[in-house]
């Protein structure tokens, strides 16, 4: 057992006893404005990030931002040369950079970027691009390769199979988790009739999670069908575009699972680590959905919430 993971377990288990929970999310989402929900979200675990007057799409980042900043710390209390599962999941976040970097560059009103600290791989040189064509550069100079193409939707997707990639191959515990995402990435994409949008390296990490058979798919039903049956279950949730967030909100229920099943191994190492992260996320995303539900008012809607989380 490795002194560095039993400390990250220990720290762990601390930070998922600080959870909002279900019932915590569910009486945030009853808010009657996004204001009161904040006022109530500053002290908790959030409160380091969330303030009262921000708007919603802060106020999200904010969550997430949490998440991140617990990442890094138990990063940091992880072995010196053995954390890499931790920062393998904290790439999301790197994605979220490079996309919204891509998105600024374009004209478009993003949050600012998340503080990646060490968790960042290729960011540090992105943060600096003027162009579209500069960030496809940093990109094949780095771990993640050229994406094959400098459009948001081609880097975007990209990122996001790769991302998936990394954490099948190198997170463990969570390849079910990897393989679902990915699937649900190319559902929303065949759903958009974008697949011309994926390039070689995003079609080759696809084979790599899923096999071949979902580029004959013409439908959620017939993709579950060519794909892994940890993917394939997920799919099977939505038949169609309008319902499609009942396969993500069964991946996140699935994902709450699996990583409580972590989480509680006896013993402290990697995987433990990786169930409790998992935990956040979820918590995070719980979160984050209730106070969408405020800002809506809350009260009787606090019925989207039940349906969705």
């Amino acid at each position: 057992m490795n002194a560095g993971w039993v400390a990250a377990g220990v720290r762990a288990r601390g930070l998922a006893r600080r959870q909002l929970g279900r019932d915590g999310a569910r009486d945030l989402a009853a808010s009657d404005s996004l204001a009161a929900a904040l006022g109530t979200l500053a002290h908790t675990t959030y409160g380091s990030e969330v303030r009262t007057e921000m708007d919603l799409a802060s106020a999200e980042r904010a969550v997430f931002a949490t998440l991140l900043w617990h990442m890094r710390i138990l990063a940091g209390w992880g072995p010196p040369l053995g954390s890499g599962p931790l920062r393998l999941l904290a790439t999301g976040f790197e994605v979220a950079n490079v996309t919204g970097q891509l998105a600024r560059i374009g004209g478009q009103n993003t949050p600012s970027p998340y503080a990646l600290g060490s968790m960042g791989t290729a960011w540090p040189a992105i943060s600096e691009a003027q162009t579209a064509a500069e960030v496809r550069v940093a990109l094949a100079s780095s771990s993640w390769g050229d994406p094959g193409g400098e459009d948001l939707a081609t880097v975007r997707l990209a990122l996001l199979l790769g991302w998936a990639r990394r954490v099948l191959d190198g997170v463990p515990g969570a390849a079910d988790w990897a393989i679902s995402g990915s699937a649900l990435v190319l559902c929303r994409v065949l759903m958009a009739d974008a697949f011309a949008a994926l390039g070689t390296s995003a079609r080759r990490d696809a084979h790599h999670l899923l096999g071949s058979g979902w580029q004959e798919a013409s439908s959620p039903g017939e993709l579950a069908r060519h794909v892994p049956r940890a993917a394939a279950k997920v799919l099977e949730a939505a038949s169609g575009p309008d319902d499609l967030w009942r396969a993500e909100a069964l991946w996140w229920s699935n994902l709450e699972a699996s990583g409580a099943a972590l989480a509680a191994r006896s013993t402290l190492d990697a995987s433990s680590s990786v169930g409790v992260v998992g935990l956040l996320a979820v918590d995070a995303w719980r979160t984050r959905a209730a106070l969408q539900i405020a800002a809506r008012g809350g009260g009787d809607m606090v019925e989207l919430f039940d349906a969705m989380a």
